[in-house]
């Protein structure tokens, strides 16, 4: 069966075929169709992994029949959120946290024991059950695609678990067992070091490459919190993934200036996230490293930490490649909204709104190996605003306007 969907006042594609002959700049960037239709159609010979397809895009004037009609009535159509950082599967409070920081206290990544406590507490249906309300908040505010880290666990088995949950939900998953040293291992730092690269590694592939509950392994590097990992402590961890066939991200120069991006680009890691704190040669070499990592910014966490926020423009101006993702978690940013993460780039770090979107969507996509496109013989993996232009997810900041569509 295919549904033609018409009425729709703004299409974005992110399609480069469809730049051409764009005056916009933003309008270039994001592939934009104005007055436009594009037909949904079921998968064939499991295309797409079973997902619905997009069997044809294009103005609605030209638009062919199908044997169902939609009619989104003048709203805009993007693609899905691709959320690629997320700490979904933990268990616990931290509001009083996030007040106190609000009085004047700052961070420094302690708080994270709170969870790791807790999350340890929960059964396995606990914690299942608010992924799954974790995930459908994100899914009605037009995330379609999201990666989950472990960490709250941070022993072999609660780091197993949590991944397996984490599996359930999406197979965009890594291992961050490296999240920060346990309280049991606070005068041990070396031991906690060779169980996350030996028996966590291990058991993570104990049945092979194909089979493991996490595609990526993570480190929060960063050597102005105690609990955190140092370079070489970092080194060590995330060459013992990638040389177990995992690909890398990073945790990187969140509370200062430190070795996690440099470290990131010269091991070719997917990401490195946050970027708060950045050097002349840090943007160099993420504009060295320019298709192959990405500089993902959570400015969430800014807003939730009162921290700087990341300069975007600055490295948009330079050619690095970024990223937009939520860092929905308990301690840092308790925020599953990728349009607040929107919203918070174009008002404080300098990105436009196509600029914006694009990150959230396209850039954060191919972190993961995504290519985020509308286009024909891709997945339906869109979202549906009401409003007639993707500057509303900015515009009307808060307002949740934005759902993800659903056949």
């Amino acid at each position: 069966m295919s549904t033609l969907l018409t009425g729709i006042a703004e299409l974005v594609t992110n399609d480069p075929a469809r730049r051409e002959d764009q005056a916009d700049p933003g309008d270039r960037l994001l592939g934009i169709i104005r007055d436009a239709a594009l037909v949904v159609g079921d998968s064939v010979d499991g295309n797409a992994g079973g997902k619905k397809v997009i069997e044809w895009v294009g103005p609605a004037a030209d638009a062919p029949d199908a044997d169902n009609r939609r009619d989104l009535g003048g709203r805009a159509v993007i693609p899905g959120f691709v959320d690629s950082h997320t700490h979904l599967v933990f268990a616990g409070d931290r509001s009083a946290e996030f007040a106190a920081r609000m009085t004047g206290t700052p961070y420094d990544g302690g708080g994270i024991a709170v969870s790791v406590a807790a999350t340890r507490a929960a059964t396995d249906d606990e914690l299942r059950a608010l992924v799954a309300g974790r995930v459908a908040e994100m899914r009605a505010q037009g995330t379609t695609t999201v990666e989950i880290k472990s960490g709250y666990g941070l022993t072999l088995e609660d780091e197993l678990r949590s991944l397996r949950i984490a599996r359930e939900f999406t197979p965009h998953t890594t291992f961050l067992g490296a999240h920060v040293v346990p309280p049991e291992y606070a005068d041990r730092r070396a031991d906690y070091v060779d169980l996350v690269t030996g028996p966590m590694l291990d058991a993570l592939l104990a049945d092979g490459l194909e089979a493991s509950p996490a595609a990526y392994v993570d480190v929060f590097c960063e050597p102005h919190a105690k609990h955190a990992f140092d370079e070489d402590e970092a080194r060590t961890i995330l060459t013992a993934g990638r040389e177990r066939g995992l690909a890398l991200r990073v945790h990187g120069n969140q509370l200062g200036h430190g070795p996690g991006v440099q470290l990131a680009c010269e091991l070719g890691a997917a990401s490195v996230d946050h970027c708060t704190y950045l050097t002349d040669d840090d943007v160099e070499a993420l504009a060295a490293a320019r298709g192959t990592t990405v500089a993902t910014l959570l400015p969430g966490v800014e807003f939730s930490t009162r921290s700087p926020y990341p300069d975007a423009r600055r490295l948009i101006d330079a050619g690095v490649d970024v990223a937009l993702a939520s860092d929905c978690n308990p301690g840092t940013c308790y925020s599953s909204s990728i349009p607040f993460a929107i919203a918070l780039a174009v008002r404080e770090m300098g990105m436009t709104p196509a600029e914006a979107l694009y990150a959230s969507t396209a850039t954060s996509g191919r972190s993961l190996g995504l290519d985020r496109r509308l286009a024909v013989g891709e997945p339906a993996e869109l979202a549906v605003v009401n409003g007639p232009s993707h500057l509303h997810l900015s515009y009307r900041a808060g307002v949740p306007l934005v759902r993800s569509y659903e056949p």
